[in-house]
């Protein structure tokens, strides 16, 4: 018998219905409602494995999976296939063959978030859940100094959650690109790989900083000091996107899916 095909999918899910990616005993995750699709389609059981575990209420565009095809399928039969057991706000997008040691995670170079966040008055209604929200205005240029503080390979556990499981708190930020298109503002942050509230952590001093609350350079004094009781409450997980990693060109896995293209 041939030994079982590797593939990997890219999955894309709103995260607010769900206890974040994780399987759970109560079955109310990503992770479970993929696996039980799959299964349904495969009629038999099916483990996945993805690239960045995702918090409760944070949202996906091109999350990548990868699993041992108990059968054997087109790569669109099973993303055919697979939709059609899922619930709406999960649905897969693509399905590749990689290699057979192929791992979602650990072949990840890199991997990028994106958070949307709504300055008004008022709080969002239409976009609830998917966007964060603050009433004060934000000052770009602050913004920009304090990111400028967090660029290059750094200790980051002041902004680590508690719980983070991660082996080590030292990951290379590459990238923070801060825009607004109107009342949205755009955070897109790159990196090596992220420890648990990472993003959502510095989202908190960002707009403390941004409101006036913080100078920029306070940024520098929270990050030296390695100490999460220095830094700003964890922002909310509602604007916050995981749009995805990034691996080697010559795996030929897609970057993009459609999903993404209705973000600002």
């Amino acid at each position: 018998m041939h030994p079982p095909a590797r593939l990997a999918l890219g999955l894309s899910y709103r995260g607010s219905a769900y206890l974040g990616w994780q399987s759970q005993p109560s079955g109310q995750t990503v992770q479970d409602q993929l696996e039980a699709a799959l299964a349904a389609f495969a009629a038999q059981p099916v483990r996945t494995a993805c690239a960045g575990r995702t918090d409760a209420g944070v949202h996906g565009l091109n999350q990548v999976v990868h699993f041992d095809a108990p059968v054997a399928r087109e790569p669109f039969s099973w993303v055919r296939g697979t939709n059609r057991y899922l619930p709406p706000d999960i649905a897969v997008q693509w399905c590749q063959p990689v290699p057979a040691d192929f791992d979602a995670r650990r072949h990840a170079r890199g991997r990028r978030y994106v958070y949307l966040l709504r300055e008004s008055v008022a709080r969002p209604a239409l976009e609830a859940g998917l966007v964060g929200w603050v009433f004060r205005p934000l000052d770009q240029a602050a913004m920009e100094a304090a990111a400028a503080h967090l660029i290059g390979t750094h200790d980051f556990s002041a902004f680590r959650a508690a719980g983070c499981q991660a082996l080590s708190p030292v990951k290379e930020m590459r990238r923070i690109a801060i825009t607004r298109r109107g009342a949205l503002w755009r955070f897109e942050v790159e990196a090596s790989a992220f420890l648990h509230h990472m993003v959502r952590n510095l989202m908190g001093c960002l707009v403390a900083v941004g409101q006036g609350s913080r100078p920029p350079d306070w940024m520098a004094e929270v990050l030296a000091s390695r100490s999460r009781e220095r830094a700003a409450p964890t922002f909310a997980p509602d604007g916050l996107y995981f749009l995805g990693p990034v691996y080697d060109a010559g795996l030929g896995l897609p970057e993009h899916n459609a999903s993404i293209d209705w973000l600002p």
